[in-house]
Parts: C-alpha cells; structure tokens; sequence
C-alpha cells in the first residue's frame, strides 16, 4: 500500500483496455486471504475519455453490478455503500464527489487508476482528492491555522492507504518524478517508467500507425508592400509576428490553402480509396476566427466543384462573426453533442478544429491531416497522434503542414517514440533561492503573510482578503521599477509552479514556503504587467499584400532515434527583463519580411524542381565525407558534413543553373529550406533520390 506506478502507453494502442484489465486485476489481488483494495477509482480527465473507458470496462466486468460510474455528487458514497468495487469519474468530478465520503471510508484501502496522470494529478485537485480519502482526516475539534497548514501538505503527498497507477502517453518532467521509479545514475537521481508500452513497439505490432510517414511541409510565399507614402518606423520584431498572423489570415491565404486542401483530399484521398473510400480529414487551426473563416473557405469551395461532401467545424463558446453571434452548433446545423456522430457518415468528410479533438479523440476513420497551426513538444504528438489509430482497411496516414517544419516534428515526437526518463529530479534548493528574491523585493511582510493565510483557511469573504492583496500590489507598482516587477512576478510564478510539485514528492513540510504558497496564488492575478508601449500598433493601416503562394514540398519519412529519451526536470528560474524594441522604417521591415519568406518566382521552374528533387540529393548521398559520417558518427556531425556537401554541389551547379545557385548564395531562407529538406531526406537514406524522383 502507498506505492506509486507510472505506466508510458502508447496513444491509441489500447490503453483503455489495459486500464481496464489493469482495474479487475487490482480487485481481485489477495494477501493472506484478504483482498487488498477495498475499491478501484478510475480517474480520467476528458469526458470522451471518461465514456471510452466506462464502456471499456463494462464489457471487462462479469458482473456488472461491480462496475459503477459516479456522474453526480453522492454517487461515490452510494457506490461505495452498495459495494461497488470499480468507480469510474472524471478529474473535474472527483473533488466534489470526495466531500461526501464519510469518515468510514477513510479506512478504506484504494487503487487509484489515473489515466493521462500529467494533467489530473495536479496541485489543489489532488490535495483534495487525498484529503477526502485519507483515514487521517480532519478532526472534528476546531483546527489552529498551524493545523491547517501543516493539514494541506500532508494531503499533498502521496497516501498511504492508497496506491497509484498513473497511465500516460506523453510523461512530462513531473509525472516521472512523482510516479516513476527512481534509481542512481552517477551523482544524479533518474526517474523512469514502472513499465512501458513504446509508440516504437506499438507501430511495430500494428496496434497503431506511424503518423512520420507521408509528412509533406508546405512553404508560404508572399510578398508584402507599404501603401502609405511616408515611412514610419515600428518595432521590428513586433512587427515580423504581426505580419505574419496578418498575411496567415488573409481572406485571399485562407482560400488558397483550404483549396489546396480540398483538392488534395479530393484527388489524392478520395480517389485512391484510402480506409475503402470511408477516409475523414482534420483540419488544425491556430484560433476560433481562423477555425471559422476556414469553415466558410470548405464550405464555399466544396459547392462551388460541386462536391457531394461537407465540412463540420468545432469550437467553444460564443463567437462574433461578421457581426453575427455564431457557434458551432449554428454553424454546423446540429448539437454540438452530434459531432463524433455526424463525422462518420456521410457527406461530412472534413473536421475543422481550434483546440478541440487534438487530445484523446478516437477516430479510425482520420486518415488525413491539415496543419495550419504551429505545434511543439507534447501538442504536437498529441495533435499528430489522432491520425495513428488502426483500421482493417488504414495502411497509411498524411499529413500535410503548412505552419511546422520537420526539425519541430522530429524533435517533439523523439522523446516519447522510446521509454522517456527524467535526467535528474528537482532540486529543492532552488525553493529557497526563489523565496529569498521575493522577500529581497519587499512586496509583503511576513505579519501580512500570516494575516492572510488565518483569513484565507477560515474561509473569510473577499471583502477582509483584497485590503492585504491590495496594499502588496500599491507597493509592488510604488517600490519596483520595470525590471523589478518583471523579476518579482516571473520569480512568484516560479516559485507557486515548483512548490506546487515539490509539495507532492518531500519527504518533509515546510509550513513557510506553503504559507507563501498560498499568498502567491493569489496576489499573482492582481499584479498588473508592467506597462509596455506597443510600437508596432498600426502597422497593419500601412501593408496590403501584393501576392501569396504556397509550394508543397517533398513527402518526407520523419526517422527517430532508437534510443530512450531523457527530458529535464521542472524549470525553477524566475525573473527576467522586458526586452527592447528594435526600432526600424516600414520599408525596411517588410522588404526582411519578404526576403525571409521567399517570393521565389523561377524562370524555368519545372526544371529547377527537378534539379531539387532529383539532382541535388542523388550527388549530395554520393559525397564520401557525407557517407562516412553517417556510417561512424552521429547525426550532428553527419549535418555538418551534410551541409559541406550541399554547398560543394550547388557550386558545381552554378554555370547551368545560376537562379538556384543566386538563391542559394542570396537567400538565407531557402538555403535553410533547402538544406534541411534535403538532410531528411538523404540522412541514412542511399535509395532517397530514386523515392523522391
């Protein structure tokens, strides 16, 4: 009892089945002829999840009377009384649902299943959930504020009537290091998985696709030009981001790429009878208007060739558009709750999204994905990862991307292809460096610390709480300059975040830095950030845009390392500067905008694509030096020499091709598209010049 196990399974490689199975294994595990759980809660965090696994573990159980599901405040209590030994609920439930345990369940022993641990095992929720289960609870007596305290840290940690099997696709830094099994590796600490399931061994068994192959990135090109006579300068590099959300969401970008899109889907999809005709494709988007303007892009194109199918966007909320209140149930033509439902039949064949279904959605019949959003780290597997799950007639995915090159993608999806391990655990040293630089900036005291955190654990109203909060927040934007107040409020951050993690793995309470704790939390909101001139506002009043473009590029098989991924523990720096803008003319900002995103229009481009495709990879693989270091070294130097030869080629190329070599010398963007698509596609590839022809 009280041990912790951290399951890395694979997404979409059946983890609902092994929570189940892994649930009706726990209820029947007996020691000395007793069973040692009393009862098996199966914690999830996503309601499509919640009902996956709900029905996965209905077809498990024998006896369904076993097997309850606990939607409303009281179940859990009437589940437990009934003898109900498998209870499923979701994260947001869970807390509500545990104050009405009794204090005869505190003795109860439990097997805490918690499915994606990273995001349901967090801070206040699992304070809650642990203080409603301990068998030390609260004590009837009225407490000190000391008790209080020291009460709210001990429910921090992990019980010891209870043990916890966290399942995950994607661990972070912190899921190893509560969950995952520590053992000595030198001077450091590692944390690794108690077991492993690999999206490698899942792709290998056919449990799952490989979502790597078929990555097409598409390359925008566009040129920009200033339509007012004078030229005004604007922070530069405020000004580059701006530019490109501007040119992004550009009426005339939006219908080009959706009808790259549909025309893709249509000819490359359709046709070919991807999944026997039945394929669906995922729309991801960087926002809600974006997610809607391309809705109205589908919809339009799609009737305008007279295709028979349809698209279906999906967003929250309320929405104004076109000076219209939209949502997407008044888009779509029917309930929200229809989506999952409408998708799989026809004519919907196309998903648009903004921050809906990339995490935990279940659809075989995805075959297709369209980026237009970038994606980093954990998003980006999770994202991509909806594509991967099987189907008897799915033999591949696509996915084409217009906004992430594959540098990105690699980098996201290598550490978690493999067993991921934490290269070393937090140092809570760093706890009292933080708290020292906040006391240093003297924003509270220490008699106002212990003032609000008495008033605070009383329960007192707002109205006795804010005049604490409000004299730190005078003093905060009365005492501290700029720079002091990006220092206190990004150390203040730091600390809240590490604390809020460290309280679950110390062997040890530290009531100081839990009263702070508590204080933060809510001062952090009330302070105000420092005050910061835009000075790129109105640029856009001064730019139109002359002409836009997009190129796909090659199909590429992304490989990844056959080797366990290492990841860092959780950050513990704080502070920072507000940096200074850049200052440059109109002109001069759009003429680098330009030049960094190309506007490549070629004399002869048939043929330089050819000499791209073709040409170029098949004598950068001959190159010997190139070839030697993929054999004996690793991929860095194997770049190094990559790129050596690159340059080498294209000079060769210069007395029949000078526009490609102008580029190559001229351009600094597409030498770096040039030289990373190429590396990818001839590192530890011999046969890449015959694929890519």
């Amino acid at each position: 009892m009280g041990h912790r196990y951290l399951i890395q399974h694979s997404a979409g490689s059946g983890k609902s089945n092994s929570i189940a199975w892994t649930g009706h294994q726990l209820i029947d595990i007996e020691k000395d002829g007793a069973k040692i759980f009393d009862s098996v809660i199966v914690v999830t965090d996503r309601r499509n999840l919640d009902r996956q696994i709900k029905e996965t573990i209905k077809h498990f159980a024998q006896v369904s009377a076993t097997v309850g599901h606990a939607d409303h405040s009281g179940d859990l209590r009437r589940f437990l009384r009934d003898g109900k030994k498998i209870i499923i609920t979701t994260v947001q439930k869970f807390p509500f649902i545990l104050d009405d345990i009794g204090n005869e369940h505190r003795e109860s022993k439990f097997a805490i299943i918690i499915d994606e641990a990273h995001s349901s095992q967090g801070g206040r929720t699992a304070a809650k959930m642990n203080i409603a289960l301990s068998e030390d609870g609260a004590d009837e007596e009225e407490e000190s504020t000391e008790d209080k305290i020291i009460r709210i840290m001990d429910a921090r940690k992990m019980l010891p009537n209870a043990s916890y099997f966290a399942f995950t696709a994607t661990p972070k830094n912190k899921t190893l290091e509560i969950f995952g099994e520590a053992f000595p590796a030198g001077d450091k600490v590692k944390h690794r998985p108690f077991d492993s399931y690999t999206m490698k061994q899942a792709i290998q068994e056919g449990f799952i696709l490989d979502v790597l192959k078929n990555y097409t990135p598409v390359n925008s090109y566009y040129r920009l030009m200033k339509k007012v006579e004078d030229d005004p300068e604007f922070d530069s590099k405020k000004a580059q981001k701006k530019l490109r959300r501007y040119v992004e969401s550009h009426e005339h970008a939006i219908r080009e790429k959706a009808e790259i899109m549909v025309d893709h889907f249509h000819e490359q999809v359709l046709a070919k009878r991807k999944i026997g005709g039945q394929a669906r494709a995922m729309i991801i988007t960087s926002g809600i208007l974006r997610a809607i303007q391309y809705f109205h892009a589908f919809q339009d194109y799609l009737n305008e060739i007279k295709s028979p199918y349809k698209a279906i966007v999906a967003f929250s909320g309320e929405h104004e558009y076109g000076g219209v209140k939209v949502t997407e149930a008044s888009m779509n033509g029917f309930p929200s709750s229809k989506i999952e439902d409408f998708i799989e039949a026809d004519p919907y064949r196309f998903l648009v999204v903004a921050d809906k279904f990339q995490t935990g959605y279940d659809q075989p019949l995805l075959h297709t994905m369209y980026v237009d959003k970038q994606l980093s780290g954990i998003k980006a597997v999770q994202t991509l990862s909806r594509l991967n799950r099987a189907h008897p007639l799915k033999y591949d995915t696509f996915v084409l991307d217009f906004m992430n090159d594959v540098d990105t993608i690699q980098k996201a999806f290598a550490d978690y292809y493999r067993t991921t391990i934490l290269s070393e655990e937090t140092d809570p040293n760093k706890l009292h460096d933080l708290k020292s630089a906040l006391d240093g900036a003297q924003v509270y005291s220490a008699g106002q610390i212990d003032q609000f955190v008495e008033l605070f654990l009383a329960n007192a109203a707002r109205e006795k709480l804010d005049p604490i909060l409000d004299a730190c927040v005078a003093t905060y934007l009365a005492d501290l300059d700029e720079d002091g107040q990006v220092n206190f409020k990004g150390n203040a951050k730091a600390f809240v975040r590490t604390y809020g993690f460290l309280s679950a793995v110390l062997p040890y309470n530290n009531p100081a830095w839990e009263k702070l704790s508590i204080l933060l939390n809510c001062l952090i909101p009330k302070l105000p950030a420092p005050k910061e001139e835009d000075l790129s506002k109105g640029l856009i009043e001064t730019i139109d845009m002359d002409s836009y473009r997009v190129e796909k590029q090659l199909s590429i098989d992304i490989a990844l390392a056959d080797a366990d991924a290492e990841i860092e523990p959780v950050p513990t720096l704080g502070g920072g500067h507000k940096p200074e803008p850049e200052l440059d003319k109109l002109s001069n900002i759009i003429k680098a905008f330009n030049e960094q995103f190309g506007n490549i229009d070629w004399k002869d481009g048939d043929k330089i694509r050819k000499v791209i495709a073709e040409e170029i990879p098949a004598k950068v693989s001959s190159d010997k030096a190139y070839q030697n270091a993929m054999k004996h070294s690793d991929r860095q130097n194997a770049r190094i020499e990559h790129d050596k030869a690159l340059q080498r080629v294209v000079v060769d190329l210069l007395a029949d091709h000078a526009e490609l070599f102008k580029q190559f010398s001229d351009n600094p963007a597409f030498k770096k598209w040039l030289a990373d698509s190429n590396f990818a596609a001839t590192y530890n590839a011999p046969s890449a010049a015959q694929e890519l022809a």
